[in-house]
C-alpha cells in the first residue's frame, strides 16, 4: 500500500482535538483511513477509536490515554524496526505530555510526536516499496550468465 498521507500536522491535529474534547478523531480515525493505516503499519488489528473513546468516559478518558499510548509504543518500534531517525513517539512521551505537559500544550506536543513518528514511517514504507518494485523490474533486464 502507498502511504498518501505522510504530511499530517500533528501540532494541528492535537490542537483541533483538544478543543473538541478528543470527538475530531472520532470522524478522523475512520473517515481519515488513519485507523487503517495504522494497523497496516502495526500488522494488527486494534480497537476502533470510539470504542476506547466510551470506555474512556468512565474512567475520566485515561483508558484513552493509556490505548493511545500503547500504540504510539508500537509505532515506536517499528521505527526502530525500520531504521528511522528520531526523535520518536513513545508510551511515556504521549502519557507524561497529557498529563503532566503545559495544560494546553501538552496533549498538541504529543500528538505533533506522534504523528511526527507516523509521517517518517509511512514516508519510509513508501521508499520501501519504491525499491521492492524496481529491484525485479532491474533483475529481469540482467542477461543471463
Amino acid at each position: 500500500m502507498r502511504f498518501t498521507h505522510t504530511k499530517r500536522p500533528g501540532f494541528l491535529l492535537g490542537f483541533i482535538a483538544f478543543f473538541t474534547a478528543g470527538l475530531f478523531f472520532l470522524l478522523y480515525m475512520p473517515l481519515g483511513g488513519l485507523q487503517k493505516e495504522l494497523e497496516e503499519i502495526l500488522g494488527h488489528e486494534f480497537r476502533p477509536y470510539w470504542k476506547a473513546y466510551l470506555l474512556g468516559i468512565p474512567t475520566l478518558f485515561i483508558y484513552t490515554l493509556v490505548w493511545m499510548a500503547r500504540i504510539a509504543e508500537e509505532l515506536k518500534a517499528k521505527a526502530i524496526e525500520l531504521g528511522v531517525e528520531g526523535p520518536y513517539t513513545s508510551f511515556r512521551h504521549m502519557f507524561d505530555w497529557n498529563v503532566f505537559g503545559v495544560l494546553i500544550f501538552g496533549p498538541m506536543i504529543a500528538t505533533q510526536r506522534f504523528f511526527g513518528t507516523l509521517n517518517k514511517v509511512e514516508t519510509e514504507l513508501n521508499a520501501g516499496a519504491s525499491e521492492a518494485e524496481r529491484i525485479p523490474a532491474q533483475d529481469e533486464s540482467r542477461p543471463a550468465e
